[in-house]
């Protein structure tokens, strides 16, 4: 059984900050980059950021880089992104999802959260 589940989003004001939590299982999770995505209401999903296996590599979208960390605890199967200045802008749901490696593409990403929402209210 694999899931990844996705916890931490909700509801908060413009300049403010959310980490979110992506916890797997029924995986090697170190065997995997852990990507995260968001998709706002009429739009196209997003990769936003991904970090490789070791976790020694992050990857950023520009949008969100600066204000956003990616990280990860092998010890613990799971991975976390920590959000800071949050923008409306940002307001998502929000997914992990797993990989053999980072990649642009949700096409390549084998296993998927159920996603959080995340609200920023200006």
């Amino acid at each position: 059984e694999v899931q990844l589940v996705e916890s931490g989003g909700g509801l908060v004001q413009a300049g403010g900050s959310l980490r979110l939590s992506c916890a797997a299982s029924g995986f090697t999770f170190d065997d995997y980059a852990i990507g995260w995505f968001r998709q706002a209401p009429g739009k196209e999903r997003e990769g936003i950021s991904c970090i490789r296996r070791s976790g020694r590599s992050t990857l950023y979208v520009d949008s969100v880089k600066g204000r956003f960390t990616i990280s990860r605890d092998n010890a613990k199967k799971t991975s976390y992104l920590q959000m800071s200045n949050l923008e409306p802008e940002d307001t998502a749901v929000y997914y992990c999802a797993a990989s053999a490696w980072c990649a642009v593409s949700s096409t390549a990403y084998a296993y998927w959260g159920q996603g959080t929402q995340v609200t920023v209210s200006s």
